[in-house]
């Protein structure tokens, strides 16, 4: 049994803190309306009653998570599919590197699809600047979330990371449990799927071999999820836009609000590759590297996987023509596709407070979905 004791602050909770709370939050009035949402063919206190009954966090994942992922699927999506789940297996750990386009769907899908295949679920990474609540931290950390310290001053954060990136390898080396990690802090808001060099190094701040150990032991295996209508995708294009002329400045709410979005907009297809562990020998090329080039080749390592592994929808190459000014990819898509999704788009654009510049605004739009193809071709030519 590992003493987990000094991450007592950011760790998930406990079977007995997880029952303590799902039990504090079954009394709010918004459980009531999510039985509604989820579990129509209930009765309103559905949800409720699970949770005050739930006694550990695999309870929990089981009798109310695992099915509020399937209506997701069901009610939201078109076609789910995912492939490379021979890449993890229910007797190694291993540290999930994802690209990370939606706040809570990104890991959620994950967990269904390991759960569904007899595969312990994992751990998953959350920036603090989530938790806006008590509500949301007790459902979040009933839900094997592990608090990442987010907002603090350098000391702060050095220490916070140090903490972080010990407690993901004291899970990992000994086969305690699998780590869900985003491949960046923060959302991909551009297209672009791209690991944070800042990230790589948190993780080996808790190594006590060399740099070859260090990585090895993780079992680092890149994951890539492709939605074909991107989550959140005008909040995105908005927000981006904004940044460009002053700092951007969130809202009251909107992180919660990103996360509602993200859940009840419609996605199309989506789809999860796992990919395969980065090898032995990658780990040894990169060692050899000098200094900060040794995370580079890592770091290229993991997006050459996420990006082979993201999944191209009609909507990405028609964003790619209709910005390119090309017919590149038109056999990639129809002339029905392509005027659904500028209708879409159209649509989306007229939803954002009117001052914007629209022109800018819609560029900023396409690009978030031509920008994978971009990734897909910059690759084939490296």
């Amino acid at each position: 049994m590992i003493d987990l004791t000094e991450f007592e602050g950011i760790s998930p909770y406990t079977d007995a803190e997880a029952s303590e709370a799902l039990g504090k939050l079954a009394d709010h009035p918004a459980v009531g309306i999510a039985s509604q949402n989820f579990f129509p063919q209930e009765s309103p206190d559905f949800l409720k009653n699970i949770l005050k009954q739930i006694k550990t966090v695999d309870q929990f994942q089981e009798m109310v998570m695992s099915k509020f992922v399937q209506w997701v699927l069901d009610n939201k999506a078109h076609n789910f599919s995912y492939d490379g789940i021979s890449n993890v297996s229910a007797d190694k750990t291993f540290l999930a590197l994802s690209n990370h386009r939606d706040i809570i769907l990104d890991p959620a899908i994950t967990q269904l699809v390991l759960f569904s295949n007899g595969i312990p679920m994992t751990e998953i990474a959350v920036g603090d600047n989530l938790i806006s609540n008590k509500e949301i931290e007790y459902l979040i950390r009933s839900n094997r979330m592990i608090k990442v310290i987010r907002g603090v001053s350098a000391r702060e954060l050095y220490l916070s990371s140090q903490m972080l990136s010990k407690y993901i390898r004291l899970n990992i080396t000994n086969q305690r449990r699998s780590i869900w990690l985003a491949q960046r802090q923060g959302r991909t808001k551009d297209g672009f799927d791209t690991t944070e060099q800042g990230l790589l190094k948190m993780l080996d701040m808790s190594g006590q071999g060399d740099f070859q150990q260090n990585f090895s032991e993780l079992n680092i295996t890149p994951m890539s999820i492709s939605y074909e209508i991107e989550p959140c995708d005008i909040l995105k294009a908005r927000e981006i836009l904004i940044s460009r002329t002053q700092k951007y400045v969130k809202a009251k709410g909107e992180d919660f609000n990103s996360i509602m979005v993200g859940i009840m907009q419609p996605k199309g297809n989506i789809h999860l590759h796992i990919g395969k562990p980065l090898t032995e020998e990658e780990i040894a090329q990169a060692a050899n590297c000098d200094k900060n080039d040794r995370y580079q080749y890592i770091r290229a390592a993991v997006d050459k996987r996420v990006i082979e592994g993201y999944r191209l929808w009609p909507n990405n190459y028609i964003a790619y023509d209709i910005l390119n000014k090309t017919d590149k990819y038109a056999a990639k898509y129809t002339a029905e596709e392509k005027a659904k999704f500028v209708g879409y788009m159209e649509h989306q654009l007229g939803t954002v407070e009117p001052e914007l510049n629209k022109d800018e605004l819609r560029e900023v739009f396409l690009g978030i979905y031509a920008n994978p193809v971009v990734s897909k071709e910059n690759l084939a030519e490296n």
